[in-house]
């Protein structure tokens, strides 16, 4: 369907229709042109089968469905199964590390970040998750800490690390501290805005924003996880050198923790409710690469029965931790043709950092 031609000196690229919705969207892959933007997304504890659980009681299709650039990572950390903090590591740094580590290698030598490297290369960055700010996952692009655990650790390289948005939970890591510093203080200091209430974290268009939201259910946040990476984006996108941002569905992993699939599949939903918007904004924009991935899967979930038709679903769940299964990349945007095939997951961060151009 696709006939590509390799032209000296001469962009090439394809476009492909999709619809979102009522909205006609175009999938396009400009070979020889850099994104200016990078979003990636990260669906915590996200397998195939939590993918398939979503879109099979979703009464829509997913916004997942509808993306042509899809890619398989091998998640191993220096074990075969990873960890959130490992997995992390291994997208923003390129790095294989032991589980639990935050932005070191596997010999606890602390790594540049993508989100470090963007920031020395003047692009505005951003980082959002539905759980403590300073959890594995963010806290794997700002912090250098031999165990995820040491959150006061973590919360204290937040006012060097250059980050320009960030928005989680975890306020107690900034305020109730064991060496009695206000962090608050100090990032009000530096030039940040800080809230702990939504209308006001969303209403911020300009400048530094530290947001802090308390870790609520599904239930009690609404839409909160597609409101702060858009309002995220619109203080990045500012920035004519352009941004990296990482947004988190953070939730997805307790539900499989807890062997709950009612949680996995809303939790699911939701973060690909946010998927759509971060798409529509792409689309729109036309320069900036998304990238979707989950740092592995949790519950070791299997679907035993269900019905398309009614989206009716059951499963099991065979553990309680994460598993060593392989995790879909999906890509959209320039360079999203990179993201096709089977690579591990450390490989992410190379291309990212060969999308921007980056050395």
């Amino acid at each position: 369907m696709i006939k590509k031609t390799t032209l000296l000196c001469v962009s090439l690229f394809t476009v492909v229709s999709y619809s979102f919705g009522q909205q006609k969207i175009s999938q396009i892959s400009r070979q020889y042109k850099k994104p200016k933007n990078i979003i990636l997304m990260v669906g915590d504890g996200m397998g195939a089968t939590q993918i398939y659980a979503g879109l099979t009681v979703s009464k829509k299709p997913l916004n997942l469905e509808k993306l042509q650039y899809i890619g398989f990572s091998k998640t191993n950390s220096t074990r075969f199964v990873t960890d959130s903090g490992a997995g992390a590591t291994a997208f923003a740094t390129g790095y294989k590390t032991n589980n639990g580590a935050i932005g070191v290698d596997s010999n606890g030598k602390a790594v540049p970040t993508i989100l470090e490297i963007a920031e020395k290369h003047g692009l505005s960055t951003g980082l959002v998750a539905t759980t403590d700010i300073t959890d594995a996952t963010p806290a794997s692009f700002t912090a250098h800490q031999p165990s995820r655990k040491l959150q006061q650790e973590i919360a204290a390289e937040f006012l060097n690390s250059g980050v320009d948005v960030f928005i989680g939970a975890g306020e107690q890591h900034f305020t109730t501290r064991k060496d009695g510093v206000d962090l608050i203080a100090k990032l009000k200091k530096k030039g940040y805005q800080v809230s702990t209430n939504i209308d006001e974290i969303t209403s911020f268009t300009t400048g530094k924003v530290a947001g802090f939201l308390t870790e609520r259910p599904l239930a009690e946040r609404g839409d909160q996880l597609s409101r702060t990476a858009l309002s995220t984006i619109n203080i990045l996108k500012q920035n004519k050198k352009g941004f990296f941002l990482m947004v988190e569905g953070s939730k997805i992993d307790d539900g499989g923790h807890d062997n709950q699939i009612g949680v996995v599949i809303e939790e699911m939903i939701d973060f690909d409710n946010t998927i759509g918007k971060v798409l529509e904004f792409a689309e729109k924009d036309g320069e900036t690469l998304v990238i979707i991935t989950g740092d592995h899967e949790t519950g070791g979930l299997t679907l035993t029965s269900g019905d398309i038709n009614t989206g009716r679903v059951e499963g099991k769940f065979t553990t309680k931790g994460h598993t060593g299964v392989m995790i879909p990349v999906f890509a959209y945007g320039p360079g999203a043709e990179t993201f096709m095939g089977i690579y591990h997951n450390n490989t992410i961060f190379n291309k990212m950092m060969a999308a921007f151009g980056f050395k």
